[in-house]
C-alpha cells in the first residue's frame, strides 16, 4: 500500500504538473484561436476589401504586399508600416485615419469607415496577430467595388425546395410557387389570365417565330377542353419552325454573320451550313451539353462526322482581316474574339476584360484569359492566308475549325496586353474562379491529330457541376419567353451584371435542366405553360403596382413586347399571303436601295439581289452581311453581328414609323395583302373582317367596320388612278400592317 501510496504520491504530483502544462496550453490554443477568429472576421475582410486591389503580390504599389504576415510586416518602399502593439506609431494606421487610403475610386474619396478604422486599431494594439500561413487572396471573397469566388453565380446549384401552393396561382407548376412566393411576400398578386386570343398568338411567336392563322384562331377559341392549349403547344414543339425561331435568338449569341467584315467584307463560304445545322439541334432537341460540345470541339469528338465539324463553325464566326497591318499581332485579336465568344456565350463572364491585368471587377486572372486562350493556339487565329483549315485538314466543304497542329508552341501571358513584353509561358486550362474543377488540361493521345485542348474546355464548361452554364441558358430561354431574364443582363452574370430577381427559381430551372438530361424543349414547356407565363399584361391594380414595382422584377403582369425585326418581317410576309416556308440552303439576298449601296466599297457587283421569289422566305433565310444589314432590319433593332449579343436593344423611335410608312417593300406587301382582301368577299365588310382576321387574328369591332369601310371609300373617290379600288383596299391593308396591335404581342 506505502508503495502504491508513494506512487500515488508521485503519480499525484505528475498529474498535478500535466494538468497544469495542458491548462496552459489550452489557454494558449484557446487565445490563439479566438485571435485568429477575430483576425478573419475584422482585419482579413477590411485588407481584402480595401488594400488588396493595389497592394498584392501582383501588383505591389509602393512594394507594399498585405497579402501575408511577413510581407507585410516589412512594409513597403519606405520600410514598415505595421508596428504590432503601436497603432500610433503604424504609418499604415496613419495614412487611413487620414483619409488618404484607400486612394481615390473614379474621382471619389472613399475613406474607411470609423468603425473600420477602429477594428484596424486594436487589431494593431494587439500585436497585430496574423494567423500562421494565412495568405489574403483579393479574389476570395466579394467585396463593395468587386465580386469574389464567392460571388453568387459562381456558388453550386442546389435545387431547393419549390414553396407551397398559393392562392394567388390555380396552378400545378412550381415555377407559380416561386413567383407567387415573391409577390406574397410583397403583397402584391398576379394579373389575371389572358384571354384566349392574345395567349395564342404569344405562345404562337414565341415558339415559332409566325401569327397563328385564322383557322388555329378559331379552332382554339372553339375547344373547350381542359388540355387544348397544352395539345396546340406541343403542335408547336413538333413543327419544324421551332427550331428557325430559337436559331434566330442563338446566332444573336454567337455573333452570326456570313461575311468577314473590314473593308472588302468578304463572305464566308458555306456559313449558311451553321445556321442550318443550329435550326435541326433545336428541332431534334439536341441536349444542351452535346449542343455546347459539338460547336467547341465537333472535330475532336470520338464520333465526330460532317454534322459535328459544321458545328464547329461557331468558332469562324467572328470578323477576319484578311490583311491586317501587323499578322503576329493580329493573332491576339482573333484570341479575344474566341475567348469573349465562348465565355459570353456558355458562361455569362467577360473573360476578355483579363487580356492586360486581372480582371478589375471579377475573379477572373490575368492568366485565366490565357489558359482559355490557350484551348485556340493551335487553330487558324492568323490573318492572312491562314484564315482557316483546309478541306483537306476538316475533311468536308464546311466553314469549319481544327487545330492546325497538335503540338504548338507555349503561349505567355503578355504584360499589360503587350506582344512585345512577353511573361510567363501558361498552361492550358479552365478558369480558377470555380476551385473545384480547376485543371490544367492533359496532352493529347499519341494518335490524336489535335491537342484536345477544347474538347477539355468542353467537358469543363457542360460539368453538371459547373454552376454558370446551365444557369445562364435557363436564363436566355426565361428571358425569352417573358421579355426579360431572371437575371436581366444576360451576357454578365459578373458584378457588373444584376443578380437574379428570383434566384431560388433559377436554381430550380438549372437543376431540372441538368436532371432532364439537359433537354431544352422540356424545359420550354415548362415556362409556357405556367401561369406566369398565360397572365395578361393588364392588371386591375397596375397604377399602385407600378410604384412599387415599375420594372416588373416580381412578374405581376406580362411583359409587352415589340415583334423584333425579323418577326416583324415574317408577319407582313404571312399576312400578305406571300410567306415561303421552304427550309434550310443558301441564304437569299434581300433587295436594298441604291441610296444604301453607296457605303460598299466594292459598289459594282459588289450586291446581287436574289430574284424575287427567293426573297420571300423567313427572315433566318436572309443573308447577313456585315457592312450592310437591310435597312428596315436595322430600323427595327437588328442584331450587331461584331460581338455576342444576348439581349436586343428594343428601341421606339420615329424611323420606325418612318419605314413602316414609306417603305418600297412594305407598300408591296400591303398590295399583295390587299388582294387576298378582295379575293375573300364580294362586300366591303366582308372584306374588312378578312383584313382584321388575317392581321389581328379578331374581328373587327362595329366601329371599326364602320370606319374602314367609310375609308376605303374616301380613298377610292380621291384617286383618280384606274386601279382606284385596289390601291384603296391595299391603303387601308398598311393601316393595319402600321398599327400598335400588329407590332406588339399582350
Amino acid at each position: 500500500m506505502g508503495g502504491c501510496g508513494k506512487m500515488s504520491t508521485i503519480g499525484g504530483t505528475t498529474l498535478l504538473l500535466m494538468l497544469v502544462v495542458s491548462v496552459e496550453t489550452v489557454c494558449a490554443d484557446n487565445t490563439t484561436a479566438a485571435a485568429d477568429a477575430d483576425f478573419e472576421r475584422t482585419v482579413a475582410p477590411i485588407l481584402t476589401r480595401r488594400c488588396l486591389g493595389c497592394h498584392n503580390t501582383a501588383e505591389a504599389v509602393g512594394e507594399l504586399d498585405l497579402s501575408c504576415a511577413d510581407r507585410a510586416m516589412a512594409g513597403g518602399a519606405n520600410g514598415p508600416v505595421i508596428v504590432p502593439g503601436d497603432p500610433d506609431a503604424s504609418y499604415l494606421i496613419e495614412r487611413i485615419a487620414a483619409g488618404e487610403m484607400p486612394p481615390e475610386n473614379n474621382g471619389k474619396k472613399q475613406p474607411l469607415p470609423e468603425a473600420e478604422v477602429q477594428m484596424l486599431r486594436d487589431w494593431v494594439r494587439a500585436g497585430a496577430p496574423w494567423p500562421s500561413a494565412r495568405v489574403l487572396d483579393r479574389f476570395e471573397r466579394t467585396t463593395d467595388v468587386r465580386a469574389g469566388r464567392d460571388w453568387w453565380s459562381l456558388q453550386p446549384i442546389r435545387r431547393p425546395a419549390v414553396p407551397a401552393d398559393s392562392a394567388n396561382f390555380q396552378s400545378q407548376n412550381p415555377i407559380d410557387s416561386f413567383i407567387s412566393a415573391r409577390l406574397a411576400e410583397q403583397g402584391m398578386t398576379a394579373a389575371p389570365p389572358t384571354d384566349k386570343r392574345t395567349l395564342l398568338r404569344r405562345v404562337t411567336c414565341d415558339l415559332v417565330g409566325l401569327q397563328p392563322t385564322p383557322e388555329d384562331v378559331d379552332a382554339f377559341l372553339h375547344d373547350e377542353s381542359p388540355d387544348a392549349y397544352e395539345q396546340f403547344v406541343d403542335r408547336l414543339f413538333a413543327s419544324p419552325h421551332f427550331g428557325e425561331r430559337w436559331a434566330r435568338h442563338w446566332m444573336d449569341v454567337v455573333r452570326f454573320a456570313e461575311t468577314n467584315g473590314y473593308e472588302r467584307d468578304a463572305e464566308k463560304p458555306n456559313a449558311w451550313k451553321y445556321r442550318d445545322w443550329i435550326v435541326d439541334a433545336f428541332n431534334s432537341d439536341k441536349p444542351f451539353d452535346r449542343f455546347v460540345m459539338e460547336q467547341l470541339a465537333g472535330d475532336e469528338l470520338p464520333d465526330r462526322d460532317e454534322s459535328t465539324v459544321i458545328a464547329t463553325g461557331f468558332n469562324r464566326l467572328g470578323t477576319w482581316d484578311d490583311e491586317p497591318n501587323d499578322a503576329q499581332a493580329y493573332q491576339y485579336e482573333r484570341l479575344e474574339d474566341m475567348v469573349h465568344a465562348t465565355s459570353t456565350a456558355f458562361l455569362g463572364l467577360t473573360v476578355k476584360c483579363a487580356r492586360c491585368h486581372d480582371h478589375k471587377f471579377d475573379p477572373i486572372l490575368q492568366t485565366d484569359y490565357f489558359r482559355m486562350a490557350a484551348a485556340y493556339w493551335p487553330g487558324p487565329i492568323y490573318g492572312g492566308i491562314l484564315g482557316g483549315p483546309t478541306q483537306d485538314q476538316l475533311g468536308y466543304d464546311v466553314l469549319g475549325w481544327t487545330d492546325l497542329t497538335r503540338d504548338p508552341g507555349p503561349i505567355h501571358l503578355l504584360q499589360k496586353g503587350d506582344l512585345h513584353r512577353p511573361g510567363p509561358e501558361v498552361p492550358p486550362g479552365t478558369l480558377s474562379c470555380l476551385p473545384a474543377l480547376h485543371q490544367e488540361f492533359a496532352p493529347p493521345p499519341a494518335d490524336s491529330k489535335t491537342t484536345q485542348r477544347r474538347l477539355q474546355m468542353a467537358q469543363w464548361i457542360v460539368d453538371p457541376r459547373n454552376p454558370l452554364t446551365a444557369r445562364v441558358i435557363v436564363n436566355r430561354l426565361w428571358q425569352h419567353h417573358l421579355g426579360e431574364g431572371l437575371v436581366r443582363t444576360p451576357d454578365n452574370f459578373g458584378f457588373n451584371g444584376q443578380k437574379p430577381t428570383h434566384p431560388e427559381l433559377l436554381d430550380w430551372l438549372s437543376s431540372e435542366l441538368v436532371e432532364g438530361g439537359w433537354r431544352l424543349k422540356r424545359l420550354h414547356k415548362r415556362i409556357v405553360m405556367s401561369a406566369t407565363y398565360r397572365q395578361s399584361s393588364l392588371h386591375p391594380l397596375a397604377a399602385k403596382y407600378a410604384e412599387k414595382d415599375s420594372a416588373n422584377l416580381f412578374w405581376w403582369r406580362a411583359n409587352r413586347r415589340r415583334l423584333d425585326a425579323e418577326s416583324l418581317r415574317d408577319a407582313i410576309l404571312q399576312t400578305s399571303g406571300q410567306l415561303d416556308l421552304r427550309q434550310g440552303g443558301p441564304s437569299f439576298y434581300p433587295p436594298i436601295s441604291a441610296e444604301a449601296l453607296e457605303g460598299l466599297s466594292m459598289k459594282s457587283g459588289g450586291y446581287k439581289q436574289s430574284p424575287p421569289e427567293e426573297t420571300r422566305r423567313r427572315s433566318i433565310y436572309m443573308f447577313t452581311k456585315r457592312a450592310l444589314i437591310a435597312p428596315l432590319m436595322t430600323a427595327f433593332d437588328a442584331c450587331d453581328t461584331t460581338l455576342p449579343n444576348g439581349r436586343r436593344d428594343v428601341t421606339t423611335v420615329a424611323p420606325q414609323a418612318l419605314a413602316l410608312l414609306n417603305n418600297e417593300w412594305v407598300h408591296a406587301q400591303s398590295q399583295h395583302f390587299a388582294r387576298r382582301v378582295v379575293a375573300a368577299a364580294s362586300e366591303p365588310a366582308g372584306r374588312v373582317i378578312s383584313a382584321w382576321r388575317l392581321a389581328l387574328g379578331r374581328l373587327p369591332s362595329d366601329d371599326e367596320r364602320t370606319m374602314a369601310v367609310a375609308f376605303v371609300d374616301r380613298q377610292r373617290q380621291r384617286s383618280t388612278s384606274n386601279d382606284a379600288e385596289s390601291l384603296a383596299w391595299a391603303s387601308l391593308c398598311h393601316v393595319l400592317l402600321n398599327t400598335n396591335e400588329f407590332i406588339y404581342l399582350d
